[in-house]
């Protein structure tokens, strides 16, 4: 695939620094991976059209804002055909306050993460979701207490360049 072109140790601290620091200059980015701006430059352009870098946003302190109650919840699907998940995935993914959604394997079927004002705010929304007809056999609710670290960044330099140690 040529708008795939393969990853090196540069390109991978490339992709590093920028998910820490999406705001870093490309003289700071070209000095952190031991390059010059120009083909730093050139390989962050590469990796941006190659799909590697889908966007640049801020991190948002919610709690600065007010109070939000995260609430994971365990889906489980009466039935276990493609269009039953494809309706499922379609019907919740339109659902604003639903961040994440994962298909899991093991005792239950889906894991969602919602962010909402407040317990009862979470209700209401679970309460519609379960008047629409996707198919929802049980689902688990874990109201989240506190949460001491959420990271907003992959460790990929101990995912992708563990060969090279």
């Amino acid at each position: 695939m040529p708008d795939t072109p393969k990853l090196d140790r540069i390109d991978i601290h490339i992709l590093s620094h920028l998910q820490l620091n999406g705001r870093i200059t490309n003289v700071d980015l070209a000095d952190a991976v031991g390059l010059s701006p120009s083909p730093c430059l050139i390989r962050v352009k590469r990796l941006e059209k190659a799909g590697y870098i889908t966007g640049y946003g801020a991190h948002v302190q919610l709690a600065k804002l007010g109070d939000v109650q995260v609430v994971f919840t365990q889906v489980t699907l009466s039935d276990h055909h493609r269009e039953d998940f494809a309706k499922f995935e379609a019907a919740i993914r339109n659902v604003d306050e639903v961040v994440e959604c994962h298909l899991v394997s093991g005792g239950f079927d889906y894991l969602l993460k919602f962010v909402t004002r407040s317990v009862a705010h979470y209700h209401s929304i679970a309460e519609d979701v379960l008047r629409q007809s996707i198919n929802i056999e049980k689902y688990f609710s874990y109201i989240v207490i506190q949460s001491p670290f959420v990271k907003n960044h992959y460790p990929i330099e101990k995912l992708f360049l563990h060969h090279e140690e």
